[in-house]
């Protein structure tokens, strides 16, 4: 897959579908396959454009929650076979582009959209002032073609990103599962960290996450992935660890059984079952003695 960090790179026609995708939901899915059919009966490349970082991100601070960082929306949308993303950095200059010169410069000139598939729904450019019939209007002139899509329902509800990161917040891993057609997982380099858990028993690998991921924060049941494919079994804390003052989010996962040195490979984390939320203790010994009955508890949820 192809990755577009700006508009201007882009060298082929394309058809394309727009939006956050955050999550890539089954309703996303279903859009991107609608692309691929299409992208694939024309011979043009397949083509997702979204926005880094999410427009409300950038424009609501604190920022909203999200589901995916960056690294698991490439890989995934990898792993759709989608030809290119086009992720383009969302500023306060594409805040306060006007739509048509969206649709003229971007769409057309830059990305040379011939087909593009959104929702009806769909708002964008300055003050969301640009919408699916200025879309066909702007398209129909220019030889863009402009398909609706159709919502996907799950029990008479609509998927949709906000659904999975309540769900998530909720840590309703099983609802999560539903909507994104997967487990859910996050991923990263294994980064070293403060090296207490190692003094209290229960080294940990440490994965940088983003302050903003939806899931809600607590200690779960986890399932690691190496690169190679290769699974094991562990527990993970997601939080800031505030009994030692921890000031940025971490997933710190214990391992059962393992004991090799993996700093700078990559891993994914797939939490399974949620243990109980994240705490504060007065000392490391109460705090050893609660990992020691989470482990036991994780293990038992993991046979």
């Amino acid at each position: 897959m192809k990755l577009l960090r700006s508009w201007t790179h882009s060298s082929q026609a394309c058809i394309a579908t727009i939006g956050n995708f955050d999550g890539l939901h089954l309703g996303h899915q279903s859009v991107i396959r609608q692309v691929q059919d299409k992208a694939s009966h024309l011979g043009l490349a397949s083509t997702v454009i979204s926005f880094e970082p999410l427009p409300a991100e950038y424009l609501r601070k604190p920022p909203p929650s999200r589901i995916l960082p960056l690294r698991d929306k490439l890989i995934y949308l990898k792993s759709l076979g989608v030809n290119q993303l086009a992720c383009l950095p969302f500023n306060q200059a594409l805040a306060e582009m006007e739509p048509e010169a969206f649709i003229q410069d971007i769409l057309l000139n830059d990305l040379q959209v011939r087909a593009l598939v959104v929702g009806d729904d769909f708002r964008f450019g300055r003050k969301r002032r640009g919408d699916y019939q200025l879309l066909q209007t702007m398209g129909a002139q220019q030889g863009m073609e402009v398909v609706q899509t159709s919502t996907l329902l799950h029990t008479n509800d609509r998927v949709s990103s906000t659904w999975v990161r309540q769900a998530l917040a909720q840590a309703d891993l099983d609802t999560v599962k539903t909507l994104l057609g997967r487990p859910y997982s996050l991923s990263g380099r294994v980064r070293h960290g403060n090296k207490l858990g190692r003094t209290i028993g229960f080294p940990t690998l440490n994965l940088r996450i983003p302050d903003n991921i939806a899931l809600g924060k607590g200690v779960y049941a986890v399932q690691a992935y190496r690169a190679s494919g290769a699974r094991f079994k562990g527990i993970a804390n997601l939080g800031s660890r505030p009994t030692v003052n921890g000031l940025e989010s971490r997933l710190e996962v214990h391992l059962f059984d393992f004991a090799e040195q993996i700093y700078g490979q990559h891993w994914t984390i797939e939490p399974t079952a949620f243990i109980r939320a994240e705490q504060r203790f007065d000392s490391f010994e109460l705090l050893k003695q609660q990992i020691k009955l989470d482990v036991e508890q994780a293990r038992s949820l993991l046979h």
